[in-house]
Protein backbone atom coordinates (compact mmCIF):
# COMPACT_ATOMS: atom_id res chain seq x y z
CA UNK A 1 0.00 0.00 0.00
CA UNK A 2 1.03 3.71 -0.35
CA UNK A 3 1.43 6.60 2.01
CA UNK A 4 -1.30 8.14 3.29
CA UNK A 5 -2.08 11.84 3.40
CA UNK A 6 -0.68 12.37 6.55
CA UNK A 7 2.78 10.54 5.59
CA UNK A 8 2.84 12.73 2.23
CA UNK A 9 2.32 15.85 4.76
CA UNK A 10 5.34 14.93 7.22
CA UNK A 11 7.32 14.50 3.98
CA UNK A 12 6.58 18.22 2.43
CA UNK A 13 7.54 19.65 5.81
CA UNK A 14 10.55 17.82 6.28
CA UNK A 15 11.39 19.03 3.00
CA UNK A 16 10.38 22.30 3.48
CA UNK A 17 12.42 22.82 6.82
CA UNK A 18 15.69 21.35 4.90
CA UNK A 19 15.25 24.15 2.21
CA UNK A 20 15.10 26.66 4.97
CA UNK A 21 18.25 25.58 6.73
CA UNK A 22 20.12 26.73 4.15
CA UNK A 23 19.14 30.41 3.75
CA UNK A 24 18.73 31.36 7.53
CA UNK A 25 21.76 33.10 8.34
CA UNK A 26 23.03 37.10 8.66
CA UNK A 27 22.32 39.12 5.92
CA UNK A 28 25.64 41.44 7.05
CA UNK A 29 27.89 39.87 4.97
CA UNK A 30 25.34 40.46 1.79
CA UNK A 31 24.69 43.47 2.78
CA UNK A 32 28.19 45.25 3.14
CA UNK A 33 28.45 44.10 -0.78
CA UNK A 34 25.14 46.16 -1.49
CA UNK A 35 27.21 49.61 -0.41
CA UNK A 36 28.14 50.36 -4.01
CA UNK A 37 27.63 54.07 -3.44
CA UNK A 38 30.15 56.30 -1.89
CA UNK A 39 30.27 60.20 -1.01
CA UNK A 40 33.71 61.17 -2.38
CA UNK A 41 33.98 63.68 0.44
CA UNK A 42 33.18 61.86 3.23
CA UNK A 43 33.26 58.36 2.16
CA UNK A 44 29.84 57.46 3.80
CA UNK A 45 28.82 54.38 1.78
CA UNK A 46 25.20 53.91 0.77
CA UNK A 47 23.56 51.02 -0.44
CA UNK A 48 23.13 50.25 -3.84
CA UNK A 49 19.04 50.87 -4.24
CA UNK A 50 19.68 54.67 -2.93
CA UNK A 51 18.20 56.93 -5.34
CA UNK A 52 19.14 60.20 -6.46
CA UNK A 53 16.87 62.30 -4.20
CA UNK A 54 18.55 60.79 -1.29
CA UNK A 55 21.93 61.62 -2.73
CA UNK A 56 20.89 65.27 -2.56
CA UNK A 57 19.37 65.08 0.38
CA UNK A 58 22.99 63.88 1.75
CA UNK A 59 24.87 66.39 -0.16
CA UNK A 60 22.70 69.28 1.15
CA UNK A 61 22.68 68.40 5.01
CA UNK A 62 26.22 66.87 5.04
CA UNK A 63 27.91 69.45 2.61
CA UNK A 64 25.96 72.56 1.99
CA UNK A 65 29.12 73.70 0.25
CA UNK A 66 30.38 71.26 -1.98
CA UNK A 67 28.21 70.54 -5.61
CA UNK A 68 25.85 67.45 -5.36
CA UNK A 69 28.44 66.43 -8.05
CA UNK A 70 31.45 66.43 -6.36
CA UNK A 71 30.11 63.83 -3.68
CA UNK A 72 28.22 61.58 -6.36
CA UNK A 73 30.06 61.52 -9.73
CA UNK A 74 27.80 58.94 -11.01
CA UNK A 75 24.96 61.36 -11.05
CA UNK A 76 26.66 63.46 -13.51
CA UNK A 77 24.75 62.46 -17.42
Amino acid sequence: MGGGNGQKAKMAREKNLEKQKGAKGSQLESNKKAMSIQCKVCMQTFICTTTEVKCREHAGAKHPKSDVYACFPHLQK
